[in-house]
């Protein structure tokens, strides 16, 4: 008694609420063919409701009510299916005529069973389970298949009308496989479905709500999967019958005919879909016959991308992933990269390609051909005489004599020919459409700004290499001048001090600092000198200032004061170049007898003079620039080469300068590690 009353209970409010549903829909207008489609469903839904509430699950009508509701649930999906696109082929229609169809047989069942002799109304109704658990199954197929269909973005709606008639159906299988198995109807699981039946009826409300309009967006990728489902299932669902058919006529060695038959029919599948071939062909057929393009642009695009830009060490060369990602796009399993040498076109790197073509791959002609980028080069047509007669000159001989040679694919980049792609054929072989041109010509454009820029950046690291190079000798020459002038004043002053003994011992001494200190500057023109300073010690300022001052001051007065037991961090060699180059500064800024005053504190040297002076522009602008001098014939680096010395050494170089009053060159170490250091000195 429970169950009958929740039975009748239970359908009655899913009919109230599936005919609620449907009069809110039909008041809110639309005539497109999804909704009318589901408005239809709703009320076939709701009549069968009705009818399993007033007269019970048994009776014809009730049947036929049922049967209508699944025909009704699959016009909708089916008219969803055909809104988005008009070309969805014939094996997704044939799946819901087959279902459709079954759907019909068990109307004409039901109505035979009225009629029908008692002996054979048992089979009949038995029959009639048989075909609502085929409708169920199926359903759920395309249910799935459906929801397969939609991009994830677009699945908010969706998702809950294919959750609500999976509920459905599933309630419904589960149902009469009860019955056939037990041969009667399990009222409890009667009961069930029809609860189940109202609670979908809210699911299936937000779902309107949520995508009122019921516009699919496809998804190419599960499509492909779904379609996979569905072979699987009438696969399965064949096996069975086959296996059933062998146990009725079989006889004695029925067992091993089953035997025989399923692990033969697995063999063969598995043979079947593990052959790149039988993929390939069934990939065009899809692509054909469902789809309105033969590509699915979106991952085509991210699959060539991520080819070209795949990192880490272990990727392979750039020049042969540009040769797989465009070869990925047709299907292509091998390619050859042909690059651009003079006017023609030169043998470069491979993707599994089979057999070495000549060193001289092309000449001029073919490179003429390609130039402007919008001509692909289709060689079976070549082959076959029907191109144009420039393509006929222009291919050579080698490149049609190789039957794996499909495609030659241009590589502009700035009306510029950076190459060619020589694609093999696919494993089926077809003719190139206007699809395989257009996204052919745009990858190869693509392709072809990737290795134009690898060669700019080449190119870059070329110039990089020779502007150090030059930043290098320019630094020399600068020290070259300082060492020939103090050469100079040596020999000048030789000719009056030759016979003074401490002379010729102070020249000598002069001249081994001199060869030293040209060693030096050869040794930093090599390409493996780093420029870097040596690593900080406690250096004594005044010794170190006394001496630069002597060596570059020659005979014009430089006066060194301050503390004589100063000591700095770093290194002594790069601090003495750089302040060589401001006492020589110094010097030739200064009048004639004015001196050039260097003062040394603690982490600090100080070197001033009462020259010309400079403006604050020119500081600010010039001062530290290379190659800006103020001096007739001066180089322009050696306030640039002591400012860049003393910051590799962490320090700081400030000036203050008055035009007509002279200049000021502070040089300030870092103080901080001082004290660690004098440690370690002391």
């Amino acid at each position: 008694m429970v169950a009958a009353a929740v039975i009748l209970w239970g359908h009655a409010l899913a009919a109230l609420l599936f005919a609620g549903l449907a009069l809110s829909r039909l008041h809110a207008g639309g005539g497109s063919l999804p909704r009318t489609a589901f408005l239809a469903a709703l009320a076939l839904t709701a009549l069968w409701a009705l009818a399993m509430a007033g007269i019970g699950g048994g009776e014809l009508v009730t049947g036929v009510a049922e049967s209508l509701r699944n025909l009704g649930w699959l016009g909708f999906m089916f008219a969803l299916l055909r809104r988005d696109s008009a070309r969805r082929g014939t094996a997704v229609t044939t799946i819901y005529g087959v279902i459709a169809l079954v759907a019909l047989v068990g109307i004409g069942l039901a109505l035979f069973q009225t009629a029908a002799e008692p002996n054979i109304a048992g089979p009949i109704a038995a029959a009639r389970i048989v075909l609502r658990m085929m409708v169920a199954v199926g359903a759920l197929v395309l249910v799935n298949h459906l929801y397969s269909m939609v991009a994830p973005a677009a699945r908010g709606g969706i998702r809950l009308a294919v959750i609500a008639l999976a509920m459905m159906w599933l309630a419904d299988l589960a149902l009469y496989a009860l019955a056939y198995i037990g041969g009667d109807w399990p009222q409890a699981l009667i009961a069930a479905r029809g609860i189940v039946m109202a609670a979908i009826v809210p699911m299936l409300a937000v779902a309107v709500h949520r995508n009122g309009d019921w516009t699919l967006n496809i998804s190419r990728t599960v499509t492909w999967q779904s379609l996979t489902l569905v072979a699987l299932t009438i696969y399965a669902m064949a096996t069975v019958l086959v296996i059933g058919a062998i146990q009725t006529f079989g006889g004695g060695y029925a067992r091993v005919a089953q035997t025989a038959f399923v692990f033969g029919s697995a063999a063969a599948l598995l043979t079947l879909l593990s052959s790149p071939t039988v993929k390939a062909w069934l990939r065009v057929i899809v692509a054909k016959h469902l789809f309105r393009h033969r590509y699915d642009y979106r991952a085509e695009w991210v699959r060539f991308t991520e080819t070209l830009g795949l990192p880490g060490e272990s990727a392979a060369p750039l020049e042969e992933r540009i040769v797989k990602a465009v070869a990925d796009l047709t299907d292509s399993p091998a390619g050859l990269l042909l690059m651009a040498d003079g006017n023609g076109l030169s043998l470069g790197t491979g993707w599994q390609w089979q057999g070495e073509p000549p060193v001289g791959v092309a000449g001029e002609g073919l490179a003429r051909l390609l130039a402007n980028g919008a001509h692909i080069v289709e060689l079976d047509t070549v082959r076959s005489g029907d191109a144009e007669r420039d393509e006929l000159a222009a291919v050579p001989q080698w490149m049609l004599d190789h039957h794996a040679a499909w495609a030659v694919v241009p590589l502009v980049h700035v009306n510029a020919l950076i190459g060619a792609i020589l694609l093999a054929r696919p494993p089926i072989d077809r003719s190139l459409d206007w699809e395989d041109f257009d996204l052919l010509r745009i990858a190869g454009r693509q392709v072809a700004s990737y290795l134009a820029e690898a060669r700019a950046h080449e190119q870059l690291a070329d110039a990089r290499r020779f502007d150090e190079f030059n930043r290098r000798f320019a630094f020399i020459l600068h020290d070259v001048k300082n060492l020939v002038s103090q050469l100079t004043l040596v020999a000048r002053n030789a000719e009056r001090h030759a016979d003074n003994p401490e002379f010729r011992a102070d020249m000598i001494a002069t001249l081994q600092e001199s060869a030293g200190k040209m060693n030096d500057l050869l040794a930093r023109l090599s390409q493996h000198n780093s420029g870097r300073a040596d690593d900080p010690q406690a250096v004594e300022l005044m010794p170190l200032a006394q001496r630069v001052a002597k060596t570059r001051g020659g005979s014009h007065p430089v006066i060194v004061s301050g503390t004589r037991d100063a000591l700095a961090v770093a290194d002594a060699g790069r601090l003495e170049q750089a302040l060589g180059h401001l006492i020589q500064n110094a010097v030739e800024a200064s009048a004639n007898g004015e001196p050039v005053t260097v003062t040394v504190g603690r982490g600090s040297i100080e070197v001033a003079d009462r020259g010309t002076g400079m403006t604050a522009a020119f500081v600010r602008d010039h001062l530290f620039r290379p190659f800006v001098s103020t001096k007739h014939g001066g180089f322009g680096i050696g306030a640039f080469e002591a400012r860049q010395v003393i910051q590799a050494m962490g320090g700081t170089l400030d000036v203050v300068s008055r035009e007509g009053e002279g200049t000021i060159f502070t040089i300030l170490l870092p103080a901080m590690l001082a004290p660690q250091v004098m440690e370690r000195a002391a």
